[in-house]
């Protein structure tokens, strides 16, 4: 068994099967099919079941997942702990980041290293809920990842490190009643049509207590893909109510921002896995600390 076999594997597992993965890899397919064939034959177990061109896990590749990619990560930690010697010149950190986190802070922190570390590739990977941050960063599918959440941040299986809190607020097109205000009451917005994301965010379940307290507003939308969430606003669809973190950006396209009253916020926080960082993902953490006001 060797590094590169694991990471064959894991390419496979990532991908959905041996042509996406090989495509990703820049090798062929046989020579790929190789490699794992020859990692089963150590490990004396079938990791995938062929079916047509799917590859669908067996019982022993689950099992190997979670070990495999610490494997990987270690390896690439430790070549990242040689290339830290001549400063971060060359690298790439992976970071998993809920939507509305992407836009702000992550945006601000990534503009801060990438100017520190010009060499180093930061690599997104998109998640839609709290728990997906978790078990990427737990697993080690990514060293690092930001969160929200109503409650307090979680500290059971990954450390986090807590940055500002982020209010929700009100997006609304420029021609609407509310636009020329500064803030609206909660029960104003019974009656109106409203753009929801997917249940399992800190978004959908501030709406979702909304209803339960008897605000009757109506679902115009329900959506995943939160870079129609302004487009759909504007096009006046509906309102739709977001975090703190879309103000700047909504700002600039033209819509209106009005604060929820009462205030309600989600505690932001920058999630990383237990045991050594790499020099990558220590000098992200480093630049989210030394943030005033955690961003």
């Amino acid at each position: 068994m060797d590094i590169r076999q694991l990471q064959y594997f894991l390419a496979i597992v990532d991908r959905g099967g041996y042509n996406r993965a090989a495509a990703a890899l820049y090798v062929s397919q046989p020579s790929l099919s190789q490699a794992v064939r020859a990692l089963e034959h150590d490990l004396g177990s079938e990791l995938f079941h062929r079916i047509g061109r799917r590859a669908v896990l067996t019982e022993a590749g689950r099992a190997l997942i979670e070990p495999a990619r610490a494997a990987v990560r270690s390896l690439e930690t430790a070549r990242a702990s040689v290339a830290a010697v001549h400063e971060l010149r060359t690298g790439r950190l992976d970071v998993a980041s809920m939507p509305s986190q992407a836009v702000e802070p992550l945006t601000t922190l990534i503009r801060i290293y990438s100017h520190r570390y010009p060499g180093v590739v930061v690599s997104v990977k998109a998640v839609f809920t709290a728990r997906e941050v978790i078990d990427a960063v737990r697993t080690g599918t990514v060293e690092l990842g930001l969160l929200a959440c109503a409650g307090p941040l979680p500290e059971k299986e990954v450390s986090t490190l807590a940055l500002k809190q982020q209010r929700f607020v009100l997006l609304v097109p420029p021609d609407d009643p509310l636009a020329g205000r500064f803030s609206v009451a909660r029960e104003e917005l019974s009656g109106r049509r409203l753009i929801v994301g997917q249940r399992g965010t800190g978004m959908r379940a501030y709406v979702d207590s909304l209803h339960e307290q008897g605000v009757a507003f109506e679902v115009a939308t329900e959506i995943e893909h939160r870079v129609a969430l302004l487009p759909l606003v504007l096009a006046g669809v509906g309102l739709a109510v977001v975090t703190e973190s879309w103000r700047n950006l909504a700002h600039r396209a033209g819509a209106r921002v009005l604060n929820i009253e009462p205030a309600t916020a989600l505690n932001i926080g920058l999630a990383s896995r237990r045991g050594a960082l790499s020099p990558a993902a220590s000098a992200f953490l480093a630049t989210a600390r030394a943030e005033p006001g955690g961003c």
